[in-house]
């Protein structure tokens, strides 16, 4: 069949790591014909498609789609999807991201394409916006979702909120796992030792990282605050952020004025090549967002082997599950917070427990290859009918 993959933007990220995989597992394995079609890859993200990794998925770049809303342009992108859209022919339009998601729905729809599938990664609405954009990004789902034929979640935790906010009927969902290549993590211990090395952490170093943009409602200044607590106790504890983004100064400055400078270590925008090793330097992963559809860094992690510390937020709880893979938490909780770095940091059987039960149950569940399996029956199902 040949499908068009719409996506807003193709940086540095999970939901576009998803898409690319799938693009390309549809080629590879399914011998689809396959378009991606992205707008420019603007912000401090990097460009994923610029990797050392080779694309091998034919690509075509809109210069007006992009992330901010702006009616010139909007209404530009809009017309220039459908020229190519138009020009292509696709069996399938699957959309990404809001902003793709929106207009390419509209475009597709606009050319009766067959099948129209969109993907929610993570709901543009959420409770810490105000009412006026919240209430905008709801209506503009709910407009857009009638002009679709399915809907992929990756996680049960974005169909609930979809359905309760009368997105769609909870009928035109199907959750599917966004899926990744999981043997680099399955290794990612392998560099174990060059890597701690690297960073100067020694063997008794209690390794606890984070994975997310440095970027608001991302929660690292909650994890500052409770490493405050935690290293007055526990001075063996150092903390590894790996991520880079607009809120770093502001960040280091509140670790500077904690006196936890020593304690923390930023490695700033890194290639996606290189983060299971990374994570393979960690004794345990704190995911202290405030909003996600299911956090890549989660089942990267458990894949590892390393347990997780989440806030109960969204699709975590699908992967984290208490006293079996991880620690579930209350957002913003900082004393909570505190105690279960600890907790973990002190027995070593209790970490190495949670982390082989979350690679076992994370193999299958997060193999890209499986995810495209899922999204390609889903295309047929919908042509079929």
């Amino acid at each position: 069949m040949k499908v068009a993959h719409i996506i807003t933007r193709m940086i540095i990220g999970g939901a576009q790591e998803n898409t690319l995989l799938c693009c390309e597992d549809l080629v590879s394995k399914h011998g689809d014909d396959v378009l991606l079609i992205t707008g420019p890859s603007l912000g401090p993200e990097g460009d994923l498609l610029l990797q050392p990794r080779p694309v091998t998925v034919p690509t075509h770049t809109i210069p007006n789609l992009r992330r901010a809303i702006h009616p010139w342009h909007d209404w530009r992108a809009y017309r220039d999807l459908k020229r190519v859209l138009k020009n292509y022919q696709p069996d399938v339009v699957h959309t990404h991201s809001a902003k793709g998601g929106f207009l390419g729905r509209l475009a597709a729809h606009a050319l009766r394409t067959r099948a129209v599938v969109h993907t929610v990664h993570g709901a543009p609405f959420h409770s810490y916006q105000g009412r006026v954009p919240h209430a905008l990004f709801r209506t503009c789902e709910r407009y857009a979702a009638r002009k679709c034929h399915a809907l992929i979640s990756v996680a049960d935790a974005m169909t609930e909120q979809l359905v309760a906010h009368r997105v769609a009927p909870a009928e035109k969902f199907h959750t599917i796992y966004s899926g990744m290549e999981i043997d680099p993590f399955l290794q990612a211990n392998e560099q174990r030792q060059a890597l701690r090395d690297q960073f100067g952490f020694r063997e008794e170093h209690v390794v606890v990282g984070k994975i997310a943009r440095l970027f608001h409602l991302k929660g690292h200044r909650y994890l500052i605050e409770a490493a405050a607590q935690v290293v007055r106790d526990q001075p063996h504890i150092r903390f590894l952020i790996i991520g880079d983004g607009l809120l770093r100064p502001r960040l280091e400055a509140q670790i500077e004025q904690a006196g936890l400078a020593p304690f923390f270590h930023f490695t700033g925008l890194v290639k996606p090549v290189e983060i299971p090793g990374l994570i393979g330097t960690m004794d345990l992963l704190v995911h202290t967002s405030l909003r996600e559809g299911l956090a890549r860094a989660l089942p990267q992690a458990l894949l590892a082997g390393k347990p997780v510390i989440s806030y109960d937020v969204d699709g975590a709880r699908e992967v984290v599950i208490p006293d079996e893979t991880g620690i579930l938490l209350e957002p913003r909780s900082i004393q909570p917070l505190a105690a279960a770095i600890t907790e973990l940091a002190d027995d070593e059987t209790r970490r190495q427990r949670l982390g082989r039960a979350g690679q076992q149950k994370s193999r299958q569940r997060f193999c890209h290859e499986e995810m495209t399996r899922q999204i390609r029956q889903l295309y047929q199902q919908v042509l079929d009918s």
